[in-house]
């Protein structure tokens, strides 16, 4: 196919995330699987003094911030494979399989804690914030998202941190234009993993340590 067919042989692997992050599910949601949310929620309690996920929000609730935050949470998924579509439609292969093998390496690295040391996440163990904090059509479709494509016990580290964070500094290595502009979004998703209460606090200075 020409260079439609050495872009696809390129970016396959991302098509594939959305299988292998499926199948999490499989190992991590069996009956009787342990989870180890009382450990990382020990962690968060001695680095914040608080269980920060759950109280963050509370103490500084705003309509509009939660908005915004899970509008950035939303540009997860644009920031792990715009990169990719712009290095493929520049036929840049040395900046596009840079992308790849670092992005790849990143979610390899979650993806055997998540099965090894297997943490649900604020997302499963507290309640849903007030229905007011979710009432717009962000947070609606991040919950919508959530109900068809999350998995059991992949909280810690924040993959949504990791990969975002890999995937701008990657992508500013091959276009420095480019990683500046998914700056902005990757570090509003890195707050709004924990304003939004999807991830705990250390969940998310974890992903970014990874990334």
């Amino acid at each position: 196919l020409g260079p439609v067919g050495r872009s696809i042989r390129e970016i396959y692997p991302l098509l594939l995330l959305v299988s292998l992050y499926s199948e999490l599910d499989v190992l991590n949601g069996a009956d009787g699987t342990i989870v180890y949310d009382a450990t990382v929620q020990g962690w968060e309690l001695a680095m914040f003094g608080v269980q920060l996920s759950a109280e963050w929000w509370r103490a500084m609730p705003s309509r509009f911030w939660s908005a915004v935050l899970h509008a950035a949470y939303l540009s997860y998924y644009l920031i792990i494979v715009a990169p990719a579509f712009y290095f493929a439609f520049r036929r840049d292969i040395a900046a596009l399989r840079h992308f790849i093998l670092v992005v790849m390496s990143t979610f390899v690295i979650c993806y055997l804690v998540f099965i090894f040391f297997p943490v649900a996440g604020p997302y499963y163990v507290f309640p849903r914030p007030d229905s007011w904090f979710l009432d717009n059509v962000f947070a609606r479709a991040v919950y919508d998202t959530l109900a068809t494509g999350s998995s059991y016990g992949a909280a810690f580290p924040s993959s949504h941190v990791a990969a975002a964070v890999a995937a701008t500094l990657s992508a500013r290595r091959g276009s420095r234009g480019l990683g500046w502009t998914l700056a902005v979004p990757t570090v509003l998703l890195s707050i709004a993993v924990v304003y939004c209460q999807m991830h705990y606090g250390v969940d998310a200075i974890t992903g970014l340590l990874t990334g």
